[in-house]
């Protein structure tokens, strides 16, 4: 599924999700294949973006453009793969990879007043680096940070698991509790691997190497691979380690895999605790906790597909009932903005 502005439609799309008008009515159900004429109508209602179906339906509204995060992607594992040969020769073609990414987030009109829909997905390391990276750019960006500081996050976000790439030990949706003493030992170690590597690099800043170095650091002391306390570690390093623990959660690295919904709700425990009360702020209110398309369980029974989201009130989605509190699927339209339904809670996802 992929959100597309309404100019950019084609004969054939097909809806991936209900457009709905302002009072909360079907203008266009879901599953429609749009021609001229419903585009021309849905102009006329000034809709300005609907989801579209793609091959991908996983309901992922992506902060990157899905050609553009391929790209990334294949380009970020060509340098780390053929770092394992020749070295850091190819590592700072990842200086201008980060622009890449920064410059195609900055496409987006009020990119950051924006509410984003990641799912939870495989642990892989390369997607797992460009998530954090393009997150990490989203909170710089909102948070005002210089030009050069938006950057020096942006590399550091994509070379910051460099030291898992020799790992010999199984840490894929595996809690580092489960591992053995030698095992949890080496695993700690990934981020001054990382380190290591870059250290003598001079096109990348000092300001790029801590990030790599303290990304698994907490405020309170806790982290690792040492005991770096909050007053010891910058704006930047505090970004990443609240993004990259985020997106470690919804992919399983280093952890048990677990939901959106349980990766943010770890970050407000731990606000003001293990992470910076106002970066663990500024990113809940980038996060969609419920991504549209996706079904939940309401705290009447029913199950719903979650329509819109609510900018303000990333908890608060609009959803689609289509099965009642007994299993039954509904037949008529029923819709309800939870901003609205203010006793009704959603209790899980399906």
């Amino acid at each position: 599924m992929r959100l597309t502005q309404v100019e950019d439609l084609r004969e054939s799309d097909i809806l991936a999700v209900d457009v709905l008008n302002s009072d909360y009515t079907v203008l266009l159900a879901a599953d429609t294949n749009l021609t001229e004429d419903l585009i021309d109508r849905l102009k006329r209602a000034n809709v300005t973006e609907v989801y579209i179906r793609t091959e991908d339906i996983s309901g992922e509204m992506e902060i990157l453009k899905a050609d553009v995060r391929n790209e990334v992607h294949d380009t970020l594992q060509a340098v780390i793969e053929k770092h394992s040969f020749t070295g850091n020769s190819e590592l700072s073609k990842l200086s201008e990879t980060a622009d890449v990414i920064i410059s195609n987030i900055l496409e987006e009109d009020d990119v950051v007043e924006k509410l984003y829909d990641i799912r939870s997905r495989s642990a892989d390391i390369y997607e797992h680096c460009i998530s954090v990276c393009s997150i990490s750019t989203l909170i710089a960006l909102k948070r005002g940070m210089s030009e050069d500081k938006v950057h020096d996050i942006g590399v550091a976000c994509l070379l910051h698991e460099i030291g898992l790439k020799d790992l010999k030990i199984e840490y894929e949706n595996r809690e580092i509790f489960e591992m053995t003493d030698e095992e949890a030992a080496e695993y700690k170690r990934h981020p001054i691997y990382g380190y290591n590597i870059v250290k003598t690099e001079e096109w990348l800043s000092e300001s790029a190497k801590d990030m790599i170095l303290f990304h698994h650091e907490r405020i309170d002391g806790s982290g690792y691979p040492g005991k770096v306390m909050g007053l010891d570690m910058s704006e930047s390093c505090k970004i990443i380690q609240t993004c990259d623990v985020f997106d470690e959660y919804i992919c399983g690295i280093g952890c048990e895999r677990v939901k959106v919904y349980e990766a943010l709700e770890y970050l407000k425990i731990y606000k003001g605790t293990k992470f910076e009360k106002d970066i663990v702020e500024d990113f809940l209110a980038l996060i969609a906790v419920y991504p549209v398309g996706s079904y939940v369980r309401t705290s009447d029974g029913e199950i719903a597909v979650v329509l819109r989201q609510n900018r303000e009130f990333p908890d608060r989605p609009v959803i689609r009932i289509i099965k009642n509190k007994d299993g039954n699927p509904v037949k008529n339209i029923i819709i309800k903005d939870l901003l609205k339904y203010t006793t009704l809670f959603i209790e899980d996802v399906d």
